[in-house]
């Protein structure tokens, strides 16, 4: 349940109040009074007073409009949010209200959005090595959709499915399609652990496999190519590669599958003037090649799936961090320690990833520096942001706030020196609420069980 907070920050900005602070902060962003920042209507130093530090801040009203884009973009679509992106009970219900289903990666987010009241033949279950008690958990909820990743889902599914209620499926194929920012996220290739590659001939086989199990019902193919992709271009690949696997399976089995899900790893901008992912082109261009390619191979054109997270959730929050020293270096270095670091968002850290960060909450005439923004664990390489440009008289005690935080930095938070994971608030119209409440001490203890 979450917490309802009074608002004790400005109300929503007037029209006359000043522009938006721009890319990659929300759309929501205004400089407040006292150099503070607004977003949603919230002050982000007076909420970092009353729920501490670090937090994320993250604005409703961004997320729900991001969703609606996509329904407006691809008004005959199924779009999914990933929850691998980020997931809470509210993230289930803004995005269901604003029409998209869920796709989860194991039974903590099924478990999570069944809870949150999402009905489950909108949920899709992936994940490259999936459990047996997450399969049945699955099948015992009537998830809408299942990925075959691997051989061994097959029987192992099959077996929990009776023929007269069968488990509606997708095949995930790799088509050889290098995409995304980092050879670690570039999933659409060859020599990985996701899927059946079309090369060599594991995704025909893994096809006829399904369509032997009179339990499962192959409902159409699925790929993911990877995640921070900036351009239409290997989506439009993809669509070829799937569409010609298709027409094999019509004329190898007769049978037309019905679905055809490109799954997500729509970028996002992270610095000012970085490229995003165009919605409006990838909508019409995806659209448009897709029934190209089926009317070619004389198809008719499957129902298309997306699976946005990152460009959903990922502009609409702000990290927020405080911090606790100020180092300068004999060789002319500054390092300005925060109270966070890759416990909290380890992609730094992970992938090289590059963020922008500001002062919050007060007003410098100083001139500016360059500061490394680096993280309080015993690591070298927990930097958050390298050569930021910031105050000159940056101390301990002033705030900093990192835009772009929504994705991939909760969800992949640890536990690394036992420093709990940040708070989430919510923001909309001047009014802001705890979401998820900060890890505690007490919360590391008590999963002790004996010594």
């Amino acid at each position: 349940m979450t917490q309802l907070i009074a608002p004790t920050v400005p109300a929503p900005a007037p029209a006359d109040a000043p522009e938006a602070v721009g890319d990659p902060w929300p759309a929501s962003a205004r400089p407040g009074p006292g150099g503070d920042l607004l977003v949603g209507g919230v002050g982000l130093a007076e909420a970092a007073e009353r729920f501490g530090t670090p937090l994320y801040v993250l604005d409703e009203a961004e997320v729900r409009a991001r969703a609606r884009a996509y329904r407006r973009a691809m008004p005959h679509a199924d779009v999914l949010y990933a929850a691998k992106a980020f997931l809470c009970s509210a993230m289930v219900d803004w995005v269901a209200e604003e029409g998209l289903g869920l796709d989860v990666c194991s039974s903590g987010e099924l478990w999570l959005a069944a809870s949150a009241g999402l009905p489950a033949q909108r949920i899709l279950l992936h994940g490259n090595a999936k459990s047996p008690e997450e399969l049945r958990l699955a099948r015992r909820l009537r998830v809408g959709r299942i990925v075959i990743d691997g051989p061994a889902e097959i029987a192992r599914l099959a077996a929990l499915v009776a023929a007269d209620t069968p488990q509606k499926v997708l095949v995930r194929v790799v088509p050889g399609i290098a995409a995304g920012h980092h050879a670690a996220v570039q999933t659409g290739v060859g020599g990985q652990k996701f899927g059946f590659p079309i090369e060599g001939g594991d995704a025909a086989d893994a096809i006829a496999r399904v369509l032997d199990q009179p339990g499962l019902e192959l409902a159409g193919l699925h790929c993911h190519l990877g995640s921070q992709i900036t351009e239409v271009e290997p989506f439009l690949r993809a669509v070829d590669a799937l569409v010609g696997l298709m027409a094999e399976v019509r004329d190898r089995y007769g049978v037309e599958l019905r679905e055809l899900d490109l799954g997500g790893g729509h970028g996002i901008r992270y610095l000012p003037g970085d490229a995003e992912l165009d919605l409006a082109a990838f909508a019409v261009r995806v659209t448009d090649r897709l029934a190209v390619r089926c009317a070619e191979a004389d198809l008719e054109v499957p129902r298309l799936v997306v699976e946005p997270g990152r460009a959903v959730v990922g502009p609409a929050a702000v990290a927020v961090y405080r911090v606790l020293s100020v180092k300068h270096t004999a060789d002319g270095r500054c390092f300005a320690a925060v109270d966070g670091g890759m416990s909290d968002n380890p992609r730094p850290a992970l992938y090289g990833s590059p963020y922008m960060v500001r002062l919050v909450g007060r007003r410098s005439e100083a001139g500016t520096a360059r500061v490394d923004v680096v993280g309080r664990h015993c690591e070298a390489g927990d930097v958050l942001v390298r050569d930021a440009v910031l105050p000159a008289d940056l101390r301990a005690g002033d705030l900093l706030a990192v835009p772009a935080a929504g994705a991939y930095q909760l969800s992949m938070a640890s536990g690394y020196n036992l420093v709990g994971r940040p708070a989430v608030a919510a923001v909309k119209d001047g009014r802001a609420r705890l979401l998820i409440r900060r890890e505690t001490v007490e919360d590391f203890r008590l999963r002790e069980v004996g010594r």
